[in-house]
């Protein structure tokens, strides 16, 4: 296992932005994992599992308790029979919906361009062009808050829009089963070149993020709200709504978390002001008591 103290979060998030955490670890076996959680019991530390940091905004003064990263320790990718697949969560997307395609199973082009790990995208049932992680998973293997390891089904995961059982329990996932069906690769590989070419077309993927910022209003699209409120190009500090979508506030260079915090609110209560809708904030707050208005 892997142990850094004072490590810049801005390292390790898609945003690069974030203040330093006390204790920063990568476990490489489930076993590692379970003593990292023993530790910060034991130490009375605040925890945070993170993957590849796609979809968080830390603050700029850190985190004052361990930051655990699952990743490239925890990232194996099984292909079974009868197209059966079992995934560690620590699997980037990206690099699983690729071995599927060298396999011949298709159902999961929708994920290729998403840019977080496995194991946060069943969090969230990360979705895309059509397609949902709840579309295709069988299991997750998660742990407990208390330690326990637990197989639970797709019933048992209640994933919906960006939810699921294991945010609203603090679930850990572990691994996951998967279904797919057999393809053909040529076809498989050319709607992925086709769905990440709209995703560069139309997303701001030059300049570092946290993904689309908004959840989808019930009715609405964030990103045309917010075009409409006459807020494109709407900056503070080194934040800003991005030109190119909407939907996406973006790090122009040297941004703060407060930036970022302060351009949400603003281009929350201008779309309120102007629509009545209320947008709630898809990108997690970590520690939320660190973000406050300005």
């Amino acid at each position: 296992m892997i142990e850094l103290r004072n490590e810049p979060l801005s390292a390790h998030t898609s945003f690069r932005i974030g203040g330093p955490a006390d204790y920063y670890l990568i476990p490489e076996t489930v076993e590692d994992l379970v003593e990292a959680l023993d530790m910060a019991r034991e130490k009375e530390l605040p925890f945070y599992i993170l993957g590849k940091g796609s979809n968080v905004l830390f603050s700029d003064q850190g985190f004052r308790g361990l930051v655990i990263e699952i990743g490239k320790g925890l990232s194996r990718i099984d292909i079974l029979e009868d197209g059966k697949v079992r995934v560690q969560a620590g699997a980037s997307m990206a690099a699983m919906a690729n071995r599927l395609a060298e396999k011949s199973l298709a159902g999961f082009e929708f994920a290729s361009g998403i840019p977080g790990s496995l194991g946060g995208g069943i969090a969230m049932n990360a979705g895309a062009y059509g397609g949902e992680i709840k579309d295709c998973i069988l299991s997750a293997r998660v742990l407990t808050p208390e330690g326990q390891i637990k197989e639970l089904a797709l019933e048992e995961l209640e994933l919906g829009y960006r939810t699921s059982i294991i945010q609203k329990k603090d679930y850990i996932v572990l691994e996951a089963c998967f279904q797919f069906q057999k393809g053909d690769e040529t076809a498989i590989r050319a709607l992925m070149k086709d769905l990440n070419g709209r995703r560069k077309e139309k997303q701001p993927l030059e300049f570092p993020s946290a993904g689309s910022t908004f959840k989808r209003p019930e009715g609405y699209f964030a990103g045309k709200l917010i075009q409409d409120a006459g807020l494109s190009g709407y900056t503070v500090g080194g934040a800003q709504v991005s030109e190119k979508h909407c939907g996406f506030v973006i790090n122009r260079g040297g941004a703060s978390a407060k930036d970022v915090m302060d351009l949400i609110q603003d281009v929350k209560d201008k779309v309120y002001e102007a629509f009545g809708v209320e947008l709630e904030p898809e990108v997690r707050l970590i520690p939320e008591e660190g973000f406050s208005r300005k």
